[in-house]
């Protein structure tokens, strides 16, 4: 099973891709979202997305500033203000 993903900034599409779990710095503290998370918005703070491609593997950082983070039937999708 796995979450689809994806990370937009105002100038383009940066990831689209299947993931394990991805660790969001959302404003009222960070947040996981694995596959099946119940619907919801949240604004981001600066911080770091942190992306699992596998269950066991090691996460990716990729620092981000500001936005906001969907999670729907879908999937999830962050709207960065911009990457750091």
């Amino acid at each position: 099973m796995a979450l689809h993903f994806e990370l937009v900034t105002p100038e383009r599409l940066v990831r689209s891709e299947e993931v394990h779990m991805v660790v969001v710095p959302g404003t009222d503290g960070d947040f996981s979202v694995l596959e099946g998370h119940a619907p919801f918005m949240s604004t981001i703070r600066d911080g770091a997305l942190s992306i699992y491609r596998t269950k066991d593997g090691a996460a990716e950082t990729l620092p981000i500033r500001g936005g906001f983070a969907e999670v729907n039937a879908t999937g999830l999708t962050v709207l960065a203000e911009q990457l750091s």
